[in-house]
């Protein structure tokens, strides 16, 4: 008798058959003496589209909504529908005896096992493969210690609800929006509220009105100080810098306090997904999309490092007896002088290092033992490995350490503040770099310089002083680095202290989603790009003003992820959480059907949809701009091409293809989104010759 073993990817599934010694290759799967190895390709089984309830539901009224089916369905997809085939094939094999769900060891690799085994009616046995790490060995020791595959149920049932929720939420509100105002519209409850917070800083930036301030700074002999009084250094009444200036002139300033203190500084803790996301943006410009897609490569294909997307910075102890491994790994190139001292001690690493109680389902992101080289990892891959290698180092460093010296000198009254440090331990800072954001750093902060040794009662003479004026600033535009922590921590934008204590750690999204909702939103023209900042298009605005209230706030989706990772721990009830969120659907549909509110597209051009004949709309897209169909119907798109007609008419097989295209969108109003799926089709044939 043999184990099936399911996988998420093939790439996956061929390193696990080649560790399982499974060498006889069919399509689909590997076979060996022991397990058979296949693989999804990602989710092949998918909730069931509002037709499949009812056939009237394929055409978008806004008189049929809201869709709320007593029991939702699954179908299998289409597109992936052979590789399902190849799957319950197997799974009903008489040599079969158990299912081994190696699956992404998290919420969502839960459901896509989980709705293939209930699709393909699964009866047998199952367990849980759940491994951090992709290397041969951890491979290996995760299938000695297999989990009982009911211990995880209650995951599985939090991932069922949450994909009943975005399909409920984000469904109707979508169908409710298109049909209400005739324009592709969609909401959701993630992408919404982040909208949100994004057009409202844009509002607190144009609201914004600078003011004037001043500070005063005086030079000494070997040294500078500057003017700082109990409410800060700023100085917001031009008469009273003047007032200052004219009584320190001609005065010597006097050293009334020298106060040094020893201060120490711990290394900054281990990457979770959304960390390492913000420093790869602030660091190198990296989309929180294009970070996550280097990382799983640098988990699933060079197996560097460990599982990537998680919550938690920090380690389990029993991960620390493979400390001195992992190090040994690294301990070639660049790393080889940071990791030698590592090397030479017993390593004792303390709480902020190893916390079981702060550890969700993965641990944080670490270097894996597999020996690290250079070869084949691209500049990108180099950059992330870099970080989380210097982080993973940085942390098993002594503190930084330093002296920190204040002196207040005081010319006729007013005082003067200078700052500087002595080095007396660079410990972790010698490993890796600050990577704090300049909107981050606290402008009332007195600058550090270095200080010679002084005397308290010594008198100094005034060699100059300056008088430097300024404007304050408006907050500054979110960047995917400050938008991740703003998501992250949603909870400090409700006012209520109840539910923001209630909600703290919750956030909108998960580390793992976090990446697809910017993305999303810039897929759908709600924001743009302008180099590092988002900043929202009129198209935005307008969803947010058409969008119930309750959607566009972080308490609602913040309180619902709360409640799915209630539902993992088996604390909360999955029924209560659906009958909750069909009864939110309900109330927001009906909202907005009464609404007044009206949407009007300002970027229309005269460049007429080769599909439906309608006038297409001009958005700035990722790669340039782009000509949008506006109708939901069609959701054709291309390149902006100016002084040329549409790309259509360049190619005759493309332009029969057109043809039929638009003489089905005449005879069919009401083709509704297959129309698009079909073009999309079509193009794809032309591709592959069948045109």
């Amino acid at each position: 008798m043999k184990s099936l073993v399911l996988a998420e990817k093939p790439s996956v599934a061929r390193e696990i058959a080649r560790v399982l010694k499974c060498n006889k290759k069919s399509k689909g799967y590997i076979e060996g003496p022991q397990y058979v190895v296949t693989w999804a390709l990602g989710h092949l089984v998918t909730l069931a589209e509002p037709d499949d309830y009812d056939k009237k539901l394929k055409q978008w009224c806004i008189e049929d909504l809201p869709m709320l089916p007593e029991k939702m369905k699954i179908k299998v997809m289409k597109k992936t529908c052979h590789q399902f085939n190849v799957i319950k094939s197997i799974m009903k094999r008489g040599d079969i005896k158990e299912l081994i769900i190696a699956t992404d060891a998290g919420r969502e690799g839960e459901l896509v096992a989980r709705w293939i085994m209930a699709k393909a009616n699964w009866r047998k046995p199952f367990k849980r493969l759940w491994i951090s790490s992709q290397t041969d060995a951890a491979i290996a020791q995760g299938f000695v210690n297999l989990k009982e595959g009911r211990l995880y149920n209650n995951l599985y049932d939090a991932a069922v609800c949450r994909a009943e929720a975005d399909w409920l939420i984000g469904l109707n509100i979508t169908r409710a929006l298109t049909c209400k105002y005739n324009a592709q519209l969609n909401a959701g409850r993630v992408q919404t509220p982040t909208l949100a917070m994004i057009i409202k800083r844009e509002e607190e930036i144009n609201e914004f009105k600078p003011v004037d301030y001043w500070r005063i700074r005086v030079y000494f002999e070997d040294y500078y100080g500057d003017w700082n009084s109990k409410k800060g250094s700023k100085i917001f009444e031009h008469a009273k810098v003047l007032e200052i200036s004219e009584k320190i002139k001609g005065h010597t300033g006097i050293i009334t306090e020298i106060n040094t203190q020893g201060k120490s500084e711990p290394a900054p803790l281990l990457y979770d997904l959304t960390e390492l996301q913000r420093d790869a943006n602030r660091r190198f410009a990296f989309s929180a999309k294009k970070t996550l897609s280097i990382l799983q490569d640098l988990y699933e294909r060079h197996k560097l490092v460990t599982y990537p997307r998680t919550d938690s910075r920090y380690i389990t102890t029993d991960i620390v007896a493979t400390l001195p491994a992992r190090l040994k790994a690294i301990s070639a190139g660049p790393y080889a002088e940071l990791a030698k001292p590592l090397l030479k001690t017993k390593l004792s690493p303390g709480k902020r290092f190893v916390n079981n109680n702060k550890v969700t389902d993965h641990h944080a992101i670490i270097p894996t033992e597999q020996a690290y080289t250079q070869a084949g990892l691209d500049s990108n891959e180099k950059k992330i490995h870099d970080l989380i290698v210097r982080r993973f180092i940085a942390v098993l460093y002594p503190d930084y350490k330093y002296d920190q010296t204040t002196i207040i000198t005081e010319v006729n009254g007013e005082s003067f503040y200078s700052r500087g440090k002595v080095v007396k331990d660079r410990g972790w800072r010698a490993v890796t770099v600050n990577t704090m954001e300049k909107e981050e750093l606290n402008e009332e902060k007195i600058p550090e310089q270095s200080l010679s040794r002084q005397k308290k009662g010594d008198k100094k003479e005034i060699v100059n002083s300056k008088i430097n004026r300024a404007k304050t600033k408006p907050p500054a535009r979110y960047t995917e680095a400050t938008l991740l922590t703003a998501m992250e921590n949603a909870g400090k934008f409700i006012k209520d202290q109840d539910l923001r204590e209630s909600i703290k750690g919750s956030g909108l999204g998960t580390p793992a989603t976090r990446a697809e909702i910017i993305e999303k939103l810039l897929n759908t023209f709600y924001i743009e790009r302008h180099g590092k900042e988002l900043l929202p298009t009129s198209k935005g605005k307008q969803l947010i003003e058409l969008v119930p209230e309750t959607l566009r706030m972080p308490e609602l989706t913040a309180q619902w992820e709360q409640r799915l990772s209630s539902i993992a721990d088996g604390k909360s009830s999955k029924k209560e959480f659906l009958t909750d969120i069909r009864k939110n659907t309900a109330e927001i549909v009906k909202k907005v059907k009464l609404d007044t509110g009206v949407y009007k597209a300002d970027n229309i051009t005269k460049n007429k949809c080769p599909i439906c004949g309608k006038n297409m709309l001009l958005v700035k897209a990722k790669k340039g701009k782009m000509l949008v169909c506006p109708d939901p119907g069609c959701g054709h798109r291309e390149p902006e091409k100016k002084g040329e007609d549409s790309i259509f008419k360049k190619d005759k097989k493309t332009s029969r293809v057109n043809q039929k295209l638009i003489k089905q969108y005449s005879d069919n109003k009401n083709i509704g989104q297959n129309l698009g799926e079909l073009f999309k089709e079509a193009l794809e044939k032309k591709k592959s010759d069948e045109y």
